[in-house]
């Protein structure tokens, strides 16, 4: 269904994410994904929040996305079969704490972002990846019946076009979705959206906040 032109189509804004993603002269880069990896979360969370009483453990028994299922693993490497809404809440509890780790994100002036930092960035991505596949898979009937796939669409664009400008992303673990990546990211990610407004995911990125 989120194939179909007339949905594929609705943006909350028509600007190009293309030249949007690109990291601004004379900004740290470390900063810009920081920044940007931040605010993704934040709007991956709220549009996961819209459907997450029609995710529960009896509708989605497993973390699934086509024929792909996703598996959980904890502190041990030990690998952990739950349900989509256990594994939604594993993924943002585990990026909260990253988030918010002044050893991991930095805020304070002087402090500096660990040497792992670009490896657990790309770590996050892939968690959040995982969750809109999975939106757009098992829950899009219910987000078009909100009126928030031109919401959905907007942060699903910047987002991929953001990972791939920075190769934050295996395209071996996007590949379930390169069917909607094609339409939704060609031409840089504009679309024939609706009106403008705040976007989940199509506003730009917010300041990291790094104190001076």
């Amino acid at each position: 269904m989120y194939l179909e032109p007339e949905y594929a189509r609705s943006r909350i804004t028509d600007v190009g994410f293309k030249e949007l993603v690109v990291l601004p002269r004379e900004i740290d880069l470390n900063e810009w994904l920081a920044s940007n990896t931040t605010t993704f979360f934040h709007h991956v969370n709220l549009q996961y929040s819209t459907i997450s009483e029609f995710c529960t453990g009896e509708a989605c028994q497993t973390m699934a996305v086509c024929n792909t299922q996703y598996y959980w693993y904890d502190e041990r490497g030990k690998k952990v079969k739950c349900t989509a809404p256990q594994y939604v809440d594993f993924v943002m509890s585990s990026v909260q704490k990253l988030v918010t780790d002044e050893d991991v994100f930095p805020t304070k002036y002087g402090r500096e972002f660990p040497s792992s930092f670009e490896a657990l960035v790309k770590k996050i991505c892939k968690y959040l990846f995982h969750v809109l596949a999975h939106i757009y898979w098992s829950h899009f009937k219910e987000t078009l019946a909100l009126e928030l796939h031109g919401h959905l669409n907007t942060l699903y664009a910047h987002f991929i076009l953001f990972a791939r400008e920075f190769n934050l992303l295996d395209p071996k673990e996007t590949a379930v979705m390169d069917d909607l990546t094609e339409v939704l990211c060609s031409g840089g990610g504009r679309g024939g959206g609706g009106g403008a407004g705040a976007s989940g995911g199509g506003a730009g990125a917010q300041n990291h906040g790094k104190e001076r």
